[in-house]
């Protein structure tokens, strides 16, 4: 029988592996690693460093394959991601069955936890054949940003929103909330707002050796964070951060 693990492995901080994710590396006789480009390919060799620091299991296999990828300019958002997962999963498949076969554990190390802004839940039910699945969960981007400002993320007994950039940017501050976390901003949708009254918090390589954190008034530190943001992507060929929003009464 053939199991898939899919192993939070926090936000860069070899340090933020729990103890289950570690064993489950450890019983896995295969782990696959995706390249995303040469832009990414630190986030590869991550990877790569996590094995070998916690591998104590000379049965564990390790093969890197070429991740598919998405193209942005599909007007229908939605049918392009459902497109992007279909052929990731086909490419999973094959790399699966050339390595391991129908019999194993194969696993996948997934940045942050694999429940939140992460499809490979999504794309490992469309395997063929059709694995057990099995997640450990992981420190997400979230944890990791409240935890580098030591900000609570909610006020006493209020909610929050978890969103995108491109749904602030479309639709707005949402309704029903003073708290909005904001991940998967492609650009920096927090300019789309009124600043009057906003305070952020923002992060970006969270967990890892370049983390980058700043926070104030959206109104001044905006500005900033834009330039910084910019500064840092043209320095390592991508980025990944989030950000926090609270509107003050």
């Amino acid at each position: 029988m053939l199991t898939l693990s899919l192993i939070g492995i926090g936000c860069g901080d070899p340090e933020q592996l729990t103890l289950a994710a570690i064993r489950a590396i450890n019983a896995a006789d295969l782990v696959l690693i995706p390249h995303k480009g040469a832009a990414k390919s630190d986030l590869a060799e991550l990877r790569q460093a996590i094995c070998a620091d916690v591998l104590t299991s000379d049965k564990t296999r390790i093969a890197e394959f070429d991740l598919p990828v998405r193209n942005a300019g599909e007007a229908d958002y939605r049918r392009g991601v459902d497109d992007w997962h279909d052929a990731v999963a086909a490419t999973w498949s094959q790399e699966i069955a050339s390595h391991l076969g129908s019999d194993g554990r194969v696993a996948l190390l997934i940045w942050g936890d694999p429940s939140l802004y992460d499809s490979s839940l999504r794309i490992a039910r469309r395997l063929d054949p059709l694995p057990a699945i099995e997640v450990i969960p992981g420190i997400t981007s979230i944890q990791a940003l409240c935890a580098a400002h030591a900000l609570p993320l909610n006020g006493i007994g209020e909610p929050f929103l978890v969103t995108t950039g491109r749904r602030l940017r479309e639709g707005g501050w949402p309704d029903g909330t003073d708290t909005v976390v904001v991940m998967l901003d492609g650009g920096t949708a927090f300019q789309s707002l009124e600043p009057k009254g906003l305070h952020i918090w923002w992060g970006a390589y969270l967990g890892m050796s370049d983390q980058i954190i700043m926070s104030g008034e959206l109104a001044e530190a905006g500005p900033r964070i834009v330039a910084t943001r910019q500064e840092a992507r043209e320095r390592h060929g991508w980025i990944m951060d989030s950000y926090i929003l609270k509107r003050r009464p």
